[in-house]
């Protein structure tokens, strides 16, 4: 597409960032709001007989995370949530979209002068086409104009490398793309938050760890990381010359430096999640004690963050909870997830004691609200993506298939990701017509297609900004070779050592089956003798000729046995085998029915 660099200007004579809505006051003014703090609520200043502040001032914090570039209302399951109703039924909701986010928050926000607005990470990367084409500065402009005012970074922040990371920081044009619509791209008016990533060679984290929100003599600080395991899930070339450090570790250590600049109120923005037992988003995970209907890697993570932290918002598993967990020291703690793509937000309180400096813990409360699509459109986000939709649809309108019905992305096998394994594997059968077999990662299916025409298309056509929506990584489709045993291992892989807990199951190919026994425990979960390849059981001793995209390829999602293939030969983009296969295997009067997802025998 046509785009036109521009020399960058100087920081010095940049104009374009807003001053932070929220400053710290000058000194004589915060020393009067401490002293007031002692003073009982309704005290008046004698020498000008105005009021002082009360001992406590509540703060809002609304926050959200894993927005992934969704700027417009996400189609299918990924567009609703679902409520649990008083009689324990539930309903679904439509959801999402920043047209109606914007007007969700700013309404929130109308009540309350204390009001911060912060977020969990992934707000980037793994984007639809109208933010990803364009390396996603349209999510940044919307998230400036959202007042977004502080954020952690996730493991999706890294999809194009740290290089690219500080530019949407920063702002500049892209190295190869340039400038669209003639504009240098000016950056995000946050902070990325970045505390446990360090560059290899300067031992020192790659943005800032830390920042304080400031309001008269109210101060929060927040510290932001994301998964340790980013390396896990993220490209090599994304995190290349990068260390990824623990969590706990890394948050306990910036909290005491906090500290001893005089700042007791601490948030920490995690990117890491955990698995509420219930779906809704309004399902008590404090039923019937603290914490005790979610589990996951947050749990662990929360019980040994510092006391001195006050609130935890967190993300990564695109699930929704208010849930309090208890601290080092037994105190309950609250910890919020905002689900994901913009459907939910979270309001929290939290109440500031001006004596100590400090948040009152028990006082501190929460809840998830609906960003429903029942009110008023942001005038301002409908002509952002007006402006984005316009450069985007000559390549986004454009027609590549048909289908007869939706073809969706949830479930331990879905049909979504068995349709892209068929088309990785008619595509390694066009490098080499020996290919065997594919096998497709869950996360690198991102959402579903959906029947019902989104635009002006007609029902079950699906356009290229469709496929760049199920899959908008840029990987390449790799062909390796692998022993029976390795095959076998590589199974195994997906439900034991780093997926023992949350397993990774593979998408397979057309012919290739096994049956998943969830009643067993590690690799005991991979029936052995039911692994076959077209009714035939797989030969240890043989030799399978197998495609996965690059990130597979290279040992991702904690599978590392994919990484030790041989014979490697690396083919095209992901996104162009599945658009050539749809293309090729359907017509309006021939569409693609969804694939069964039987090829997976679960026994749970």
């Amino acid at each position: 597409m046509p785009a036109i660099s521009q020399p960058r200007q100087s920081d010095a004579g940049r104009l374009r960032r807003r001053t932070y809505r929220l400053v710290a006051a000058a000194a004589g003014l915060a020393t009067v709001g401490a002293l007031a703090a002692a003073l009982p609520a309704g005290a008046h200043d004698s020498k000008h007989g105005k009021p002082l502040p009360s001992r406590y001032q509540d703060v809002q914090l609304l926050s959200f995370n894993d927005l992934h570039g969704n700027l417009e209302p996400p189609s299918g399951s990924s567009g609703r949530v679902t409520e649990l109703q008083a009689d324990g039924t539930t309903k679904t909701i439509d959801a999402g979209g920043v047209e109606y986010l914007a007007t969700h928050l700013r309404e929130a926000r109308k009540a309350n002068g204390y009001s911060i607005t912060a977020a969990g990470g992934d707000m980037v990367g793994a984007s639809p086409l109208i933010s990803g084409l364009f390396h996603d500065e349209p999510t940044i402009e919307a998230l400036n104009k959202l007042d977004l005012d502080v954020t952690s970074v996730g493991n999706h922040e890294f999809d194009e490398g740290a290089r690219e990371l500080g530019r949407l920081q920063n702002g500049g044009c892209h190295p190869t793309a340039g400038c669209y619509n003639n504009e240098e791209f000016e950056g995000a008016d946050f902070p990325y938050l970045a505390a446990n990533v360090l560059d290899e060679k300067t031992g020192r984290p790659i943005l800032k760890p830390y920042w304080v929100w400031k309001k008269k003599d109210v101060k929060v600080g927040f510290i932001g990381v994301t998964l340790e395991d980013t390396p896990g899930v993220v490209s090599a070339e994304g995190v290349k010359g990068l260390k990824f450090k623990d969590e706990v570790e890394t948050i306990n250590k910036y909290a005491k430096v906090l500290q001893k600049q005089g700042v007791k109120s601490i948030v920490a923005l995690i990117h890491e999640g955990g698995l509420p037992a219930s779906g809704a988003y309004n399902y008590n995970c404090d039923s019937p004690g603290a914490g005790d209907g979610i589990s996951g890697p947050i749990v662990d993570i929360a019980k040994n963050i510092s006391p001195s932290v006050d609130a935890l918002v967190t993300g990564h598993t695109h699930a929704a909870y208010v849930c309090t967990i208890p601290d080092p020291s037994g105190k309950p703690r609250m910890v919020t997830s905002a689900a994901s793509f913009g459907r939910i937000y979270t309001d929290t309180t939290l109440t500031y004691d001006r004596f100590t400096g400090d948040i009152a813990r028990t006082a501190v409360k929460s809840a998830n609200h609906v960003v429903t699509r029942t009110v008023a459109k942001a005038p301002d986000m409908t002509e952002l993506i007006a402006k984005w939709n316009t450069l985007a649809a000559p390549i986004g309108n454009r027609a590549v298939g048909y289908i007869s019905a939706d073809i969706p992305s949830t479930g331990t096998e879905s049909p979504m990701g068995d349709l892209i394994a068929d088309a990785q594997l008619a595509y390694g059968k066009e490098l080499d017509p020996g290919t065997d077999l594919a096998l497709m990662n869950p996360g690198g299916v991102r959402a579903g297609l959906t029947y019902a025409a989104k635009g002006t298309e007609g029902d079950g056509v699906v356009t290229y900004a469709e496929g760049f929506t199920v899959q908008p990584f840029s990987n390449t489709v790799n062909l390796q070779d692998f022993t029976g045993a390795q095959l076998i291992k590589v199974l195994q892989e997906q439900v034991s050592g780093s997926n023992a807990a949350s397993p990774k199951i593979l998408l397979p190919s057309t012919g290739f089956t096994y049956t998943l026994d969830l009643t067993k425990t590690g690799a005991d979960r991979i029936v052995v003798d039911s692994v076959k390849l077209n009714g035939t059981a797989i030969d240890p001793a043989a030799t399978y000729r197998v495609a996965t995209n690059s990130f597979l390829a290279g040992g991702g999602d904690g599978i590392i046995t994919l990484g030790q293939g041989t014979n490697d030969l690396v083919g095209g983009d992901d996104l162009a085998a599945l658009v050539e296969y749809l293309t090729a295997n359907s017509s309006a009067s021939a569409p693609i029915a969804p694939p069964t997802a039987n090829r997976i025998a679960i026994v749970q």
